[in-house]
C-alpha cells in the first residue's frame, strides 16, 4: 500500500460511499474502486461489505482504518518536517562560545530571538576556548563559534569570520591600588611599570594578543607577573594582588571582592567578538542563524574570508547587532 491508496481507503471508510468518496477525492469512481480492490488483494481479506443500499467496514477494515489514519498523519508530519528543514526552519545548530560571551546581553538576546523565530530548531551549546573552536570547526563538530580570534588563527583560509559585537576592554586592578583613586579612562602609558596578570598564549586566546597590542601601541612590553588559562581565573589573581589585567568590559558584572576597574582610553581598547564557521556553501538553516545573529535581512552580504576580516571589520561596523 502506498500513501495514495491509504488516502483512498480512508475516504471510502469515512464516507461509507464510493461515489461520495470519489467526489471528495476529486476523481472518478472506477479508479477508486480499482484501488480499493488492489488493497484488499494485497492484505488478503475484504475491507468493506457492499450491497446496493450501503457500504460498511468489515472488522479487518476497521483495524486498517485506525492504522491508516496514523500512518497518513505520520507521513504528512514527516513530509512537513522535511520541507521545514529544507527551508531552514528545523534542524540543529551546534554553537560554541568562549567564556566571556554568555556575559553579554547581546548573546542572550540573539538566542531568544532565534528560538522565538524558529522554535523547531534545536541549539546545542558548548563552552570551548578559541583554539578548540577552530579545531571543532575543522572536524565538523560545531557549526558556529563565537570568539575573539588572534591574528594567527585569522589566517586560516578554511574558516570564515564576521565581526559580530564590538568589545571594549577595561583595566582591572586591586581596590587598594593607586589606580583606584580615579574613575576616569586610564592611558596605557600610565601602566609601564605595572605587573600584569595575563592569559597564557598557548590557549590561543585573543586577549593575550590584545594586551600585547595595547601595550605595544603605548611603547612598552607588559611585564607579565602571572598567567592563567581562564579569564575568570585572571580576575581572581588580580583580587589576590598579583597584578593588574586587561579583560573584556563585561567582566565588571562578576563583582569580585577587592577588584576595581577603569575604562581604557583610546580606540585601541576596542576589539571584536566574531562569529566563525567553515568556508563552505551555507545551508538555509545556517543562513537563517547568521541573519538573526547579525540582526539583518536575508539579503545581507556573505561572510568574508578570515584573511580579510581585519581590513573589513571597521567597514562592517554598521551591521553590528543587538546593542
Amino acid at each position: 500500500m502506498d500513501y495514495r491508496q491509504l488516502r483512498y481507503f480512508i475516504a471510502v471508510a469515512e464516507e461509507l460511499s464510493f461515489s461520495r468518496a470519489a467526489r471528495r477525492l476529486n476523481i472518478s469512481q472506477p479508479p477508486l474502486s480499482i484501488q480499493i480492490k488492489a488493497i484488499e488483494a494485497e492484505v488478503g481479506t475484504a475491507l468493506f461489505s457492499r450491497n446496493r443500499r450501503k457500504v460498511e467496514l468489515t472488522p479487518a477494515g476497521a483495524v486498517l482504518l485506525d492504522n491508516a489514519r496514523r500512518a497518513v498523519k505520520q507521513l504528512e508530519q514527516t513530509t512537513e518536517a522535511v520541507r521545514r528543514a529544507g527551508r531552514g526552519e528545523a534542524g540543529t545548530i551546534r554553537l560554541a562560545f568562549t567564556s566571556s560571551v554568555p556575559m553579554r546581553e547581546a548573546f542572550a538576546q540573539m538566542l531568544r530571538a532565534f528560538r522565538s523565530r524558529y522554535p523547531d530548531v534545536q541549539i546545542e551549546l558548548q563552552h570551548l576556548g578559541t583554539g578548540s573552536q577552530f579545531a571543532a570547526l575543522a572536524d565538523d563538530q560545531i557549526d558556529f563559534g563565537i570568539l575573539r580570534p588572534p591574528a594567527v588563527l585569522q589566517k586560516n583560509r578554511n574558516i570564515k569570520l564576521m565581526p559580530l559585537w564590538r568589545d571594549r576592554s577595561r583595566l582591572f586592578f586591586p581596590s587598594t591600588h593607586r589606580l583606584a583613586a580615579s574613575a576616569a579612562p586610564v592611558e596605557m602609558t600610565e601602566l609601564v611599570d605595572q605587573p600584569f596578570v595575563g592569559v597564557e598564549p598557548v590557549v590561543n586566546c585573543g586577549m593575550h594578543e590584545h594586551l600585547m597590542t595595547l601595550c605595544g601601541a603605548a611603547g612598552f612590553t607588559p611585564r607579565i607577573q602571572q598567567e592563567a588559562r581562564e579569564l575568570n581565573t585572571v580576575l581572581g589573581l588580580v583580587s589576590a594582588g598579583l597584578g593588574i589585567a586587561v579583560l573584556p568590559e563585561c567582566y565588571t558584572c562578576m563583582a569580585i571582592p577587592g577588584v576595581s576597574s577603569r575604562p581604557i582610553a583610546g580606540i585601541d581598547a576596542e576589539s571584536w567578538l566574531m562569529i566563525a564557521m567553515r568556508d563552505r556553501s551555507m545551508p538555509p538553516l545556517m543562513q537563517r542563524f547568521i541573519d538573526v545573529a547579525c540582526n539583518r535581512g536575508a539579503d545581507a552580504p556573505h561572510l568574508v574570508p578570515s584573511k580579510t576580516v581585519n581590513e573589513r571589520a571597521k567597514a562592517q561596523a554598521k551591521i553590528v547587532p543587538l546593542r
